[in-house]
């Protein structure tokens, strides 16, 4: 018998250490978690921060040897405090995404190895090698299925991501590559995530990465300790593919992938999000804001607004709840409203996802005019492209198109920038020495413990 691609990512990950990696991908790395703790910080200040935390202090017991909340000044059970910093990490959706598979790979794979690090007393170097680890194994899972997920309903990040994070999770455990193996086959009973929240802008998205780490963990203590997973987790009759893209769907290039894992480094081509909204509508919302002051806005006839056809079902359907959001999520998952505040604004900000912003009068007359379409030119899932068209009342016809999304791999948002905008997703919460210690710390982060980080980012 062949073998299986579990047993083929258990090999590659079980050979991997800290000196294997180049220290353009360790820097890189540094700088993407980073970008994640900020954003954490900055979910702190929202209600399903505090409403999250509380569910969890329901069932669950605050600990002083327990594993630190972000910045929320609580310490609880590794799992309990991987589902909150996960859902920290990703609630405002600022954090990263691997176009490829269109997952935020840091979220599930970062809070499983904030638990799973601190809870097993490692070193920051084995925080960061974890780290990469499971990115590395969550962005080629994903980029398997070609975009699919979405087209049927599932969130990669939750489903795909619990995958990353498990591997991350068993290496820090030192798992071997048999356990290693068992854990992803359970982890496929155990991986979930529905995109139903699109609907109506349920809260549950938040909560994918979290209950993905919860899920990592429990696989890789349960392998550890000898029960047995499925072996064909992957490419089986009832696999992570068949189950959930149908038996007919075609899986190719997935073991020839895997196989590069340890010389090429995927994380390099992930992209740091430089506008708090779905990663659909950034091409959109930058192209808007690049042509507003080319004209007057009570002039505008009508927009179209042109997206890639794979992401329609997210961010433009259906287009009544699109150009009228009702809360902050659907604002956030909408082309329409995107566009609307590009034109106005000239940018999306966190301040945009306010209420006042996404029921304001004027913006919501423009949303109304935007009318969304599938753009055959698109290279999608490689980029996420936009194009806004502006007809004015004379007939003018304006329009701008933004083929590579900012941050995409050939416009990649460097270090520097990432570290500003650390900076000013925590600037209103932590004080400026605060800001900076965490910044230290991160960019040193081999020379301390996992615990020291995370007993610094305890409290605000």
């Amino acid at each position: 018998m062949n073998q299986t691609i579990s047993s083929l990512i258990s090999d590659k990950i079980s050979s991997i250490n800290f000196n294997a990696i180049p220290e353009q991908v360790r820097e890189r790395a540094k700088y993407l978690i980073m970008d994640a703790l900020g954003i954490a910080y900055a979910s702190t200040q929202y209600d399903f921060a505090e409403k999250t935390l509380a569910g969890i202090l329901a069932i669950s017991e605050p600990t002083p040897n327990g594993v630190p909340v972000i910045g929320m000044n609580v310490s609880l059970p590794a799992r309990d405090a991987a589902i909150v910093n996960g859902l920290l990490i990703h609630g405002l959706d600022y954090d990263d995404t691997h176009p490829k598979g269109v997952i935020h790979a840091t979220a599930p794979v970062l809070a499983a190895v904030l638990s799973q690090s601190h809870r097993l007393q490692k070193s920051g170097e084995d925080l960061l090698t974890a780290y990469i680890v499971g990115i590395e194994v969550a962005t080629r899972l994903g980029a398997a299925a070609k975009g699919g997920f979405h087209q049927v309903g599932f969130h990669p990040t939750g489903l795909i991501g619990a995958f990353g994070a498990t591997l991350a999770a068993a290496w820090l455990d030192k798992l071997d590559a048999g356990q290693m193996t068992h854990a992803q086959g359970i982890t496929l009973s155990l991986a979930s995530g529905s995109l139903e929240f699109l609907q109506d802008g349920a809260w549950t998205k938040r909560v994918h990465p979290g209950w993905a780490a919860n899920a990592a963990i429990t696989s890789a203590s349960l392998a550890k300790h000898g029960f047995l997973g499925p072996k064909e987790t992957y490419e089986g009759r009832f696999g992570l593919y068949a189950s959930h893209l149908g038996a007919d769907f075609k899986l190719e290039g997935l073991e020839e992938s895997i196989s590069t894992i340890g010389q090429e480094w995927e994380l390099m081509n992930i992209a740091v999000k430089p506008i708090p909204a779905c990663h659909f509508t950034h091409a959109c919302t930058d192209a808007a804001a690049i042509i507003a002051k080319q004209f007057n806005l009570e002039d505008i006839l009508k927009i179209e607004a042109k997206v890639p056809a794979g992401v329609m079902k997210t961010v433009c359907e259906p287009a009544e709840n699109k150009q009228k959001p009702a809360n902050s999520y659907e604002a956030q998952f909408s082309i329409p409203y995107s566009v609307a505040t590009g034109l106005r604004f000239g940018r999306f900000s966190l301040d945009a996802l306010d209420e006042k912003a996404y029921t304001d009068p004027e913006t919501l007359a423009l949303a109304a005019k935007v009318i969304s379409v599938p753009d055959p030119d698109a290279d999608f899932p490689r980029y996420y492209s936009g194009e806004v068209v502006v007809t004015l009342n004379d007939g003018k016809v304006i329009s701008h198109r933004e083929a590579i999304n900012r941050g995409a791999d050939v416009r990649p948002i460097t270090n520097g920038e990432v570290e500003a905008k650390y900076v000013e997703n925590t600037g209103n919460l932590l004080d400026a020495g605060k800001i900076a210690q965490i910044s230290s710390a991160l960019k040193g982060l081999e020379n301390q413990s996992a615990s020291q980080l995370m007993n610094l980012l305890s409290t605000q």
